[in-house]
């Protein structure tokens, strides 16, 4: 998230938190798309961690991209952490790690998805390269220990970085390490919303299976396909996973309210100061018991902040955000907005996404989220592997996004942004395994060719 929100209007009642998200929905023909996607930066030289700090650090890098672009700073006690475009609405932040994310404007189509992933691309290697950086595609560092790297200037991730290792083993290597890719897209109505959120928490791990890519932790293959999704098992399970109750009777925007509510706080944003209010409840601090500041009541911002502090494998803001996927190649980041606008932004293709899951239990949808960081394709659910889903999904995204009809300047429609993800199927292996192929072969079991292979 590049900003933390601004909009101190004090909370009186719990319709308040409720409408917050009923606000987000949207005459389908408003409905937009927007791809988030975080890249690891690396010296080109020596294939290291880059800094903040330094004529050739973060800091100078982002310096150099508010001059190119024009974009408003985001500022944190003097220091840059981020660009934000007024008119267009799209933005550049910083993961604790010196992650390089682009959170994309709101757009119409995969094709605009597409044409402003080339330009942010283009924009960031006129400045980075004569600063000796480069970017890799992959869900999580290689090669580099978590005390390899560097902690950017920000004061959320401060307090981050003290709780995690309090509540789950990984909370560290997912700040630090990893990286991912994310599509957003919209809701017509409160039981729209609950019908894509349903659909997509069921098939988040064919789209983890299809983007797996983070198959090596500090040099050697880590047994997994994905770790960066194992890591998501054990970061902190009060405020990650699959939402069972998601599929209970009585699932909305009020459900959904109640449960974030009782999700542990991080920080309340003051001015510029970040208060540690860590592990205790956005209802406590609701009710005025929250003991670091007694007596206050939370404002909008306050609401807004916690909600992007939750980590469920598909959350729900003022829209959906898909969260299953492994960053990668460039050539590949598109596909996830296609593949997810093909099953969710047509009603046939959504229908049928629904018929595919929802027989599936609470227990066996956590299973196949279990297994897949390790097995990929190989995951099992009831008596279907994983592949056979993830392919069974990609028709009916190719048929939703065909139906969708937009058309760019050369008269082709979206589907043309899934051609990487048939290519996986069509092949039967995740990216991990390609990977871990090439490591046990021409790359002689080293890691360092990937920072040529899988650059930007």
């Amino acid at each position: 998230m590049a900003r933390d929100q601004i909009d101190m209007t004090p909370l009186q009642s719990r319709n308040e938190l409720v409408a917050w998200f009923e606000a987000g929905c949207k005459d389908p023909s408003e409905f937009r798309m927007g791809t988030e996607h975080e890249k690891t930066p690396f010296t080109l030289e020596g294939h290291r961690p880059v800094p903040y700090e330094g004529a050739r650090g973060i800091g100078a890098l982002l310096e150099g991209m508010k001059l190119l672009l024009g974009w408003e700073p985001i500022m944190e006690k003097g220091n840059i952490i981020g660009l934000y475009d007024v008119t267009g609405g799209g933005a550049i932040s910083l993961e604790p790690g010196g992650q390089f994310e682009l959170s994309g404007a709101p757009v119409e189509n995969v094709h605009q998805t597409q044409s402003e992933l080339m330009a942010h691309l283009a924009q960031v290697r006129e400045i980075a390269t004569p600063l000796g950086i480069g970017f890799l595609g992959l869900g999580m560092t290689p090669s580099w220990s978590r005390a390899d790297i560097p902690v950017m200037p920000k004061g959320r991730y401060k307090i981050m970085t003290n709780y995690m290792p309090k509540v789950g083993q990984y909370g560290l290597d997912m700040m630090y390490r990893t990286c991912t890719v994310q599509t957003n897209l919209d809701f017509s109505s409160e039981a729209d919303m609950v019908k894509k959120l349903r659909v997509s928490l069921a098939l988040q791990p064919a789209a983890t299976a299809l983007f797996a890519n983070s198959p090596f932790t500090e040099g050697k293959p880590n047994g997994f396909l994905s770790f960066r999704s194992e890591i998501w098992r054990d970061t902190d399970n009060a405020r990650a996973g699959m939402m069972p109750w998601a599929f209970e009777d009585g699932m909305g925007f009020e459900r959904y309210v109640d449960y974030a509510l009782d999700v542990p706080m991080y920080f309340v944003k003051r001015d510029e100061d970040y208060i540690d209010v860590s592990g205790s409840s956005f209802r406590a601090f609701f009710d005025g018991r929250n003991n670091n500041l007694p007596g206050e009541r939370p404002t909008l911002s306050d609401w807004a902040n916690h909600l992007s502090t939750i980590f469920p494998e598909v959350r729900l803001k003022r829209y959906l955000e898909m969260r299953g996927s492994d960053g990668g190649p460039w050539g590949r980041l598109p596909a996830l907005s296609a593949f997810w606008a093909g099953l969710l932004y047509d009603d046939v293709s959504l229908d049928a996404a629904w018929d595919l899951v929802k027989h599936w239990t609470a227990h066996e949808r956590q299973a196949l989220r279990d297994d897949v960081p390790r097995f990929g394709f190989k995951s099992r659910i009831k008596d279907r592997y994983l592949f056979e889903i993830a392919k069974e999904c990609l028709v009916l995204a190719h048929a939703g996004l065909r139906r969708r009809g937009r058309i760019d300047q050369l008269g082709r429609d979206e589907t043309r942004h899934l051609e990487p993800l048939d290519r996986i199927i069509d092949s039967g292996r995740t990216p991990a395994e390609e990977m871990l192929d090439k490591f046990n072969g021409p790359w002689n079991r080293s890691v360092e060719p990937a920072y040529a292979e899988y650059a930007f």
